[in-house]
């Protein structure tokens, strides 16, 4: 069993100790703001754990080992396992911070750092993203009172988040910012400005630049226009992360694009969600692992993240081809309506595209779609019914009423792919370069939320990962899976101060139960919170205590390597 472990005389345990530099101090009341007591620290490093104490002062870490002293505020750790806080690596919380700060379905999983920016990303804003973003906005709504990346998160540190926050720019944000929705190249000029928002975006603190290339019209980048934002990226030391042009028939293509683009942009590259969707391409996964390793093994930074779920979550338009949804949502609903193209796109859906990715192709049944948020109050009574459920409702064969529903919706309406394969989760799993993400945004059983029924990834990813593939099924050691949520992201994001527990560094930490950290979200009933974590620092304050929320807000914009005037973690003395 990946169970606590009591300390041990190790190389491990000595590395540990001289990396703390710890010595006894007096024991007195308020020597320090908080004192973790007698847990098991797993650092972040994939070491052995340690018994030993934490001690915290203002927001950051400043001694760790024995007979430390006293505190204003004592946590009894013993038993249970104290670690970095988990980095969620592809969050789609943007909307759901500003409506709910809380960050309750991350914080439950131990999530103190949720990094944004699949492409879309909520800055640079001109006044079309404004419109589109305006027009896109559904139960939650709100003020559009930045401008640029760096803005809006500044914005969400100042109204108060429990998680810290950063984000990538997207390429598709950059796209509709100098070109729209146009299916053409940049000019020369359009593209020296996407780069000097990339620029921009970077110095304020972007962790460099994202890309989802399935979606219209992001899919209309070439790969020559991405090496050329990742560049500049490059310049800052940053990264280049991506949703790749096919996760289905093309994936090795799709990966071998992405290791073209490092490569001659000069910059490391992850790749979003790494997986192999469809039952004829489940046995591709490997190709693409050994792509992967390959270009590793000649110097290359290549990784990737991963959801614990055999399927994926996002719109219609995943089904229907990029040339229906060129010009936006007002075109494309415009398209579906007539009658001579609702005849083409018929047989275009119904068969996998040869130069798009067409998921309802790949699920090969209505059933394996499940639909799940609707902006139209009306629509709702099909929210948490299948694709072939809703049709038979409808009368309707299940294309048209996909085309119909984008039409009646004003959006693109969320749904759920069932693609993957179990056996490849887990292989997954065990690749020492795989991080993860939920894909999701971080909600609450409350309020608005109830008003769609999201991947149950959202409430479950991170304690999924724990419960069932650590601690159940035993695939990768828990020193290792917390490293690979809390030390691989923040080294390969080239964070200050986070992802590793050590004097000196930021105070995020959380504290949980190997033995019972569980996830009990489903796709019937999504909204369910974790269970096993029981206590959550971030930035030294205590957000989450006895698994209540304490109502605090220390959230902070965490930036980027390109960041001209980054905060640098001060070193222990």
């Amino acid at each position: 069993m990946n169970t606590v472990r009591s300390p041990i005389v190790s190389l491990s345990f000595l590395s540990f100790v001289l990396s703390c530099v710890c010595f006894a101090i007096p024991a007195a009341a308020g020597d320090f703001d908080l004192l973790i007591r007698g847990g098991s620290i797993y650092d972040g490093t994939g070491r052995d754990p340690v018994v030993a104490d934490i001690a915290i002062r203002d927001d950051q870490i400043v001694a760790m080992g024995w007979g430390l002293g006293g505190a204003d505020t004592v946590i009894d750790a013993k038993g249970l396992a104290v670690a970095p806080g988990f980095i969620n690596m592809l969050s789609w919380a943007t909307e759901d911070l500003i409506e709910d700060g809380r960050s309750l379905s991350d914080i439950r999983q131990g999530v103190t750092l949720e990094v944004m920016g699949e492409g879309w990303s909520m800055g640079p804003v001109n006044d079309r993203l404004k419109t589109v973003a305006l027009q896109r906005q559904s139960d939650i709504r709100y003020d559009i009172s930045w401008s640029t990346l760096g803005g809006y998160l500044e914005h969400l540190e100042n109204k108060g988040v429990s998680t810290n926050v950063a984000s990538f720019v997207g390429a598709t944000t950059l796209r509709i910012h100098e070109i729209g929705f146009e299916d053409r190249p940049p000019t020369t000029e359009e593209l020296e400005r996407m780069q000097a928002l990339v620029r921009e975006a970077m110095e304020e603190g972007a962790l460099g630049v994202g890309s989802s290339l399935i979606y219209a019209p992001a899919f209309y980048a070439s790969t020559e226009e991405l090496i050329a934002l990742c560049k500049v990226a490059a310049e800052y030391g940053g990264r280049y992360i991506s949703h790749i042009r096919s996760e289905s028939a093309k994936l090795p293509e799709a990966v071998d694009e992405l290791i073209r683009i490092a490569e001659e942009a000069g910059i490391g590259a992850e790749i979003y969600h790494l997986k192999a969707g469809g039952v004829s391409n489940h046995g591709k996964l490997e190709t693409a692992i050994t792509r992967i390793e390959e270009a590793r093994a000649r110097g290359l930074d290549i990784t990737a993240d991963m959801y614990t779920y055999t399927a994926g979550a996002t719109g219609l338009d995943a089904s229907m081809p990029p040339w229906v949804q060129e010009g936006g949502y007002e075109a494309w609903a415009k398209r579906l309506a007539n009658p001579k193209i609702r005849e083409r796109l018929r047989r275009e859906i119904a068969s996998p595209g040869d130069d798009w990715e067409n998921l309802y192709a790949e699920a090969g049944d209505a059933e394996k779609l499940i639909l799940t948020s609707f902006r139209n109050t009306d629509l709702r009574k099909y929210t948490g019914m299948t694709l072939a459920a809703v049709a038979k409702d409808r009368g309707q064969h299940p294309i048209d009423t996909m085309m119909d529903l984008v039409i009646e919706d004003g959006s693109r309406v969320g749904t759920v792919y069932f693609l993957m394969d179990e056996d490849n989760v887990r292989r997954k799993i065990t690749l020492p370069w795989m991080a993860f993400g939920s894909d999701s945004g971080s909600m609450a059983p409350e309020g608005v939320f109830l008003n769609s029924n999201p991947h149950p990834r959202g409430y479950g990813n991170f304690a999924r990962l724990l419960g069932r593939y650590v601690r159940d099924e035993q695939l990768i050691s828990l020193a290792e899976a917390i490293h690979r949520l809390t030390g691989l992201p923040a080294a390969n994001l080239k964070l200050k101060g986070r992802g590793i527990l050590k004097p000196g560094n930021y105070a995020d930490v959380v504290i949980f139960d190997p033995e019972t950290i569980q996830d009990h979200a489903t796709f019937a009933k999504p909204h369910q919170l974790a269970t096993g974590v029981r206590d959550v620092i971030v930035n030294g304050s205590v957000v989450l205590r006895n698994g209540e929320h304490t109502g605090a807000m220390p959230g902070r914009f965490v930036r980027g390597p390109g960041f001209a005037h980054a905060e640098l973690a001060v070193p222990y003395q």
